[in-house]
């Protein structure tokens, strides 16, 4: 028997016990003794967590009323996020220059099968005259206007910036209630839909923070089998969400950021994903902590110093992940990092601080009814034993799930990594088949859409782009030529020029599509001119957000430069065709960025080079897994007309930041116990150690992402599936067997170039 260890008989195998077991087993003997005396006043024991508890219980008391306010500066208009660079942009901030009426258009609209009656007739004009007196509209709109066919009506109504929601609800069911008989009546146009879109966003402080904080509550019931843990985490996660709300409200208000419902609606769930899952892992280790120590105190300061370094490594992952979207040209995808920072820095702090505190005072009744015993002889449930896996390398023995698992990747390990690598790689194939080239503003909706069903109307009768036109500002010496050529597409239905002084806001300039009249299509025509310029407005026959009305757009710019360099084209439907540019943009620039800043990280947390790039190549093609099974069931099973641009984007941000998180779990326990084991017993042990945390958090992440799909927006739903399956790919399979059985495989090589610290 040499000197550096001894053999002792275990359930039938021959155990290796290493000096550091016997130096663990002495130190856990000599607990009871260490502690006795105090390492600090008894006073200052009680007031530290009491000070910690008083501070959150006022920022929960502040940051409640925040939860009705934080919608108050919610902008809810694509053209605000775009980049002032942006065409689309820049026509928008000059819109006031040439009138001073400003306004979301809606279109009202009724239909008749069989053609409107005189009753139909008396009933629009009587809706258009009481528009501004019923609190419809902010100005007089315009007189009905019949289609051709004589079985459709439209009125014009401008609507206020911020009441046109309210207006919006409250035409459509005036209409729906005073219509004569068999008439139909819709709302459409750019305010039909952005109510709809408002109206969609409209459960995020309510309906969608109720089902995600009760699926939490659910599993951990299950996980922790008390009534008194999962209260005590879901309080510490909405105490962290109301610190996050404040500040985030704050740089909102103040006008530093621009947020939208997707960021309020992320940002409520990142943060009580992600604060449960922090809580999670200090609830595990004061657990184990209190089973070593008979001192509430030294427990805390155990579970404390055990805790803090992986939180604050995969929070500070997360945080530097989120951070690089500022590198966005989108205004939302910016505001997504401070904001989801913020959330993911207060959910550290609440749970390294006011979580401590709650069950320091508590102490092993916070655990009740399964309350933690004090037993410094208990034996380890995860022992190691020389020669029992494959090829004799080390396995582990005891009983429950994890070990098994263990001893699983311990005598399988070359043939697990394989085999997951090509199933993974399998499924990632598929991922070039997302549809992420945008959505048609009538798409973006899941379920009934009266605005989409009002458009449609209002294309079988009228012009599609009524409403919604194509504002192109020019030169005032270059008019006549832009009109010629809008003139000149066989889609345009209608040219008109804005004036002041015209109730409608425009005045024609004629037929320019024919040769136009003898002194041009300006000829009597007297529109606003500003610095030089003038706003042309073009009306499409097809719908704002129709392929047609994009390569109409595309063509414009292209024909229009050549007139002038300085000439803009905006609209609606080049706004979205620059949110489209601007997503991909994005996409391509802040997915290798994010890369780079976590491999960084890994680097100088695990103090190797391969174990990191392993790490990301692994999680990078998680995600491809996720996206690619996603697309096939958005393609053929859930039927999605297709996806935003900016999906792969979310999801790339929250599957690899959040996903790299379960791995900084995993490898720093590694690390911790491959130092006193050697690298492959490390790697059972860190496998067994946090099995049950990471995976019970994994499912509460999945669970929280999940809750999102109760928004009836296609981005939304479409992120909730691919987020929540990709974090349940990467916690249960992944991380737990993956990722062990390549590091097991690969030994001590995996800690190069300082693999000659740590025994293999």
């Amino acid at each position: 028997m040499g000197p550096a260890s001894h053999h002792e008989h275990h359930a039938g195998r021959q155990e290796t016990v290493t000096p550091a077991d016997r130096r663990e087993r002495g130190r856990h003997r000599a607990a009871p003794r260490t502690e006795t005396g105090r390492r600090g006043p008894g006073w200052l024991r009680i007031l530290l967590p009491a000070l910690a508890l008083v501070v959150w219980v006022a920022v929960i008391g502040l940051g409640g009323p925040f939860f009705g306010r934080i919608s108050d500066v919610v902008e809810s208009t694509q053209s605000s996020f775009l980049p002032e660079t942006a065409e689309s942009t820049q026509v928008s901030e000059r819109a006031a220059d040439f009138t001073d009426s400003q306004f979301i258009p809606a279109i009202a609209v009724a239909q008749r099968d069989g053609g409107l009656t005189e009753e139909d007739q008396e009933w629009a004009e009587g809706l258009s005259g009481s528009l501004v007196d019923r609190g419809f509209a902010e100005e007089a709109g315009s007189p009905p206007v019949d289609s051709d066919d004589g079985a459709a009506v439209q009125i014009f109504v401008p609507m206020g910036e911020t009441t046109y929601d309210e207006q919006v609800s409250g035409l459509r069911a005036a209409m729906a209630d005073s219509a004569p008989q068999g008439l139909n009546t819709y709302v459409t146009g750019p305010a039909g839909f952005a109510t709809e879109l408002a109206e969609g966003f409209a459960g995020i402080d309510g309906v969608l923070l109720l089902v995600a904080l009760a699926a939490v509550f659910l599993i951990l019931v299950v996980v922790y089998r008390s009534p008194f843990l999962p209260v005590i985490v879901l309080v510490t996660a909405m105490a962290a969400l109301c610190a996050a709300i404040i500040v985030v409200y704050l740089l909102a208000s103040g006008g530093l950021i621009t947020i939208d419902g997707q960021v309020q609606g992320i940002l409520f769930i990142l943060v009580v994903g992600a604060a449960t899952d922090y809580c999670l892992l200090y609830t595990a280790r004061y657990r184990e902590a209190l089973r070593e120590h008979r001192s509430k105190a030294v427990a805390t300061r155990a579970a404390l110093r055990g805790t803090i370094e992986p939180v604050l490594a995969s929070g500070g992952t997360v945080i530097a992940g989120l951070l690089c979207l500022m590198f966005s040209d989108l205004g939302s995808t910016q505001a997504l990092g401070p904001a989801a920072a913020t959330g993911i820095a207060f959910s550290m702090l609440a749970a390294l601080t006011f979580l401590p505190a709650v069950l320091y005072l508590l102490g092993r009744a916070g655990f009740w009814p399964s309350r933690p015993r004090y037993d410094p002889d208990r034996p380890d449930a995860v022992r190691v034993v020389d020669h029992g896996g494959s090829a004799g390398l080390p396995t582990v023995t005891g009983k429950g799930l994890w070990a098994r698992v263990g001893r699983f990747v311990s005598r399988r390990f070359r043939t697990i990594w394989i085999a997951l690598t090509i199933a993974l790689l399998a499924m990632a194939a598929f991922a070039p088949t997302l549809q992420a080239s945008g959505l048609k503003q009538s798409e973006t909706l899941i379920g009934d859409s009266p605005a989409s069903d009002g458009q449609d109307a209002l294309s079988a009768h009228f012009p599609g782009g009524t409403g919604s036109p194509i504002t192109v500002i020019a030169p005032e010496g270059a008019q006549d030529q832009v009109a010629e050529r809008a003139g000149q597409l066989t889609i345009t239905d209608s040219i008109t020029a804005t004036a002041q002084d015209s109730p409608s806001g425009s005045l024609p300039l004629g037929d320019t599509a024919q040769e136009g009249p003898p002194g041009g299509p300006f000829e009597g025509v007297e529109p606003t001119v500003s610095e030089g310029d003038v706003e042309i407005q073009i009306t499409l026959s097809v719908a704002p957000d129709s392929d047609e009305a994009t390569a109409a757009v595309t063509d414009l710019r292209t024909e229009l430069k050549e007139i002038d360099p300085s000439i803009l084209v905006g609209g609606e439907t080049a706004t979205a065709m620059d949110t489209q540019a601007a997503s991909i943009h994005d996409r391509n620039l802040i997915i290798p960025i994010i890369l780079v800043v976590v491999t960084v990280i890994l680097m100088l947390l695990l103090r190797s080079i391969l174990a990191p790039v392993l790490l990301i190549v692994l999680t990078v093609i998680s995600f491809a897994s996720a996206l690619g099974v996603s697309a096939v069931l958005f393609n053929h099973v859930f039927g999605f007309p297709g996806s935003d641009a900016s999906v792969p984007l979310y999801a790339f941000v929250f599957l690899v930041a959040l996903g790299i998180d379960y791995n900084i779990f995993l490898m720093s326990r590694v690390r911790e116990e491959s130092l006193v084991h050697g690298t492959r017993a490390g790697i059972l042990r860190g496998l067994v150690l946090t099995g049950g945390v990471i995976t019970s958090a994994g499912i509460v992440l999945a669970a929280t992402f999940a809750a999102l799909s109760v928004i009836p927006i296609v981005f939304m739903v479409q992120l909730a599936f691919i987020v929540a399956f990709g974090v349940l790919l990467d916690a249960l399979l992944v991380r737990s067997l993956l990722v062990p059985a390549l590091t097991y495989d690969m030994g001590r090589v995996i800690w190069w170039p300082l693999q000659r610290r740590i025994r293999g």
